[in-house]
């Protein structure tokens, strides 16, 4: 079971939703390194579950408790360990997976990985609950990276049938996003996407939709082909978060219908340095960063755990049931989506940081 990643940014992820805790332990960030722990909690709370009427009322504090690594807000260079305990679990809602596989879930497939032995409870090793410790992991590695000048920030590109403006072509700062529950750029479209969720929610249905993600401040030269480029550094990772199910840079699937005059980035030099006129290729060039900024999109599925009766199978008996999923769930996975996006994406980017730097050394 791969729940690690990382050759010189090391992570490795331990629990179930409905076990005592879920934690992880981090290694590679500098020692040294002070936390903004300020930074850290806004960036869990973004994340939290039972915050608003658009995600599930299950209420988890999502407070780390460190075990190892960090001393008075200073990381000190060993392995840093940290867990969030659980205290809001319904497990008697979650006896049906044990029979009868909700679709859309892994109940039936880690049935059958696992030989009957997982914990199926709220989706166990599957579920959403193991973000948080992904979120703490990459709001670490955030702060790293501003340090090194590099800003992250997502934001909902399209919800259901609504479309936000893109994010690759505002200006200014971005960090109001964060604040934001429906993290949008266009005025008044966050209002539009909540009324969508409550509809859906009333419906006993959910919504799907997309995330956008921009780094700005990324140097020319992270990366490299084959395995270690950009895009599939950062698709291992964003493939890990629960409800992605695609990905794409840049202006991705519209390559497919364009031509090389209309989709190649012209250089050019601009105030001392090398840039392009346009950014097609959202920052990377043979999966190595070119200077402009990354852009990046997940597609994000609607929350397969819905109020409306299904269709399953009984495992045990082998045939046809109908099914309908009790629990507590979010009508819409995006408003939590981004700040895990914007995790994943800068402990990728700090993986590819020290390997440039290790690159360097080596020369």
């Amino acid at each position: 079971m791969s729940s690690s990643f990382g050759q010189y940014l090391r992570l490795s992820i331990f629990g179930q939703s409905h076990g005592p805790a879920v934690g992880i332990t981090v290694e590679g960030l500098p020692a040294g390194m002070r936390v903004d722990e300020e930074a850290l909690r806004q960036a869990l709370a973004r994340r939290a579950p039972g915050r608003s009427p658009l995600t599930t009322p299950r209420r988890e504090q999502d407070e780390p408790e460190f075990l190892s690594g960090i001393r008075d807000g200073v990381l000190t260079g060993q392995p840093l360990c940290a867990i969030f305990r659980s205290r809001d679990q319904h497990s008697g809602d979650y006896e049906d997976p044990l029979d009868r596989p909700r679709p859309g879930h892994a109940d039936y497939t880690g049935h059958v990985r696992f030989y009957g032995f997982e914990d199926s409870r709220g989706g166990g090793s599957f579920s959403g609950r193991l973000t948080a410790p992904l979120v703490l992991a990459g709001a670490l590695a955030a702060q790293f990276l501003r340090a090194q000048g590099i800003r992250i920030a997502s934001h909902i590109s399209r919800l259901g049938s609504l479309r936000d403006d893109p994010i690759g072509e505002a200006g200014g700062d971005l960090g109001f996003l964060a604040g934001m529950v429906l993290p949008t750029l266009r005025p008044g479209l966050a209002g539009e996407m909540e009324a969508l969720i409550l509809r859906a929610k009333a419906e006993g249905d959910s919504l799907g939709g997309a995330v956008t993600c921009r780094v700005d401040g990324l140097p020319a030269g992270l990366g490299a082909p084959f395995f270690d480029s950009v895009e599939s550094t950062l698709a291992r990772l964003l493939f890990s978060v629960p409800g992605i199910k695609a990905v794409s840079f840049g202006d991705g699937f519209d390559f497919a219908g364009g031509r090389g005059s209309e989709m190649n980035d012209a250089f050019r030099v601009e105030a001392g340095r090398v840039v392009t006129a346009t950014n097609h290729s959202g920052g990377v060039n043979g999966g190595i960063t070119n200077g402009m900024p990354l852009l990046f999109t997940c597609a994000v599925r609607p929350t397969p755990s819905i109020a409306r009766p299904q269709e399953t199978v009984s495992l045990s008996r082998m045939e046809n049931v109908p099914l309908t999923v009790r629990g507590r769930h979010d009508p819409c996975l995006l408003p939590r989506v981004c700040p895990v996006v914007e995790a994943v994406a800068a402990t990728g980017l700090t993986e590819l940081w020290m390997e440039r730097l290790a690159f360097l050394h080596q020369a």
